[in-house]
């Protein structure tokens, strides 16, 4: 039975989202802030957490960045639940680590179905052991670590599922609309950059190893292992 914590304020939308995430079969707990929505998570981990952005204590965007610095909870699902729809703040959300974004007022089927939908990608990313290797970059999904020239390298969830993905299909080009469909889970019904932002930010993490991940221009990325010596 999946633990979903809920982070927002509003007591009535609180408590009715928590009432049928209990009727649909999950365990669900209700913070009204910030803090101590940050205290639960890190004193009983979640599957999962739903995140106001507008809190009275601290903004959601710092709850979400916190949440995903902390090593015992950064590879913990979030989505975001918020009343800001405009595209800048679902493209900051996505750009944060958020792995969805539902923008209020919502109906409680679509909340369900997106719950759902989020525990089963986070399901099939621990699937299958794999050990993934292209030059200097190891990466072993059963221990969810990231590794270059035997140094660990932290990453998100979602950095650490999109170099999986990439690793899994090396020399072959990805758009970014796949990439978007296959490791955010989402269909791309706006422009956003959050791909690019998210590419960059591994190839940093990755130092000159991430080199290996190359942007074909108008179309997307691949990663080109270098040839065995």
């Amino acid at each position: 039975m999946a633990r979903i914590l809920i982070i927002e304020d509003e007591q009535d939308l609180s408590g009715l989202v928590e009432y049928n995430l209990r009727a649909a079969g999950f365990e669900a707990e209700v913070a009204g802030t910030g803090a101590t929505g940050l205290a639960r998570a890190r004193a009983n981990v979640p599957d999962l957490v739903l995140l106001d952005l507008m809190l009275p204590d601290l903004a959601g965007s710092e709850v979400l960045r916190m949440l995903k610095s902390d090593t015992e909870l950064r590879k913990v699902p979030v989505i975001i639940v918020s009343a800001k729809g405009q595209e800048s703040d679902r493209v900051q959300g996505l750009e944060l680590g958020a792995d969805d974004y539902v923008v209020k007022p919502f109906s409680v089927r679509e909340l369900l179905l997106r719950v759902r939908a989020v525990l089963r990608r986070a399901d099939v990313d621990e699937g299958p052991a794999a050990q993934l290797t292209a030059g200097e970059i190891q990466l072993d999904t059963s221990r969810h670590q990231v590794r270059v020239k035997g140094q660990e390298v932290v990453l998100t969830a979602l950095e650490f599922r999109l170099l999986r993905t990439l690793l899994e299909r090396a020399d072959r080009v990805q758009t970014r609309e796949v990439l978007l469909s296959d490791v955010w889970g989402i269909q791309a019904e706006i422009h956003t950059r959050t791909v690019d932002t998210h590419i960059k930010r591994l190839r940093e993490k990755l130092g000159p190893a991430g080199d290996i991940i190359e942007t074909v221009r108008g179309v997307g990325y691949k990663l080109s292992p270098p040839p065995r010596g």
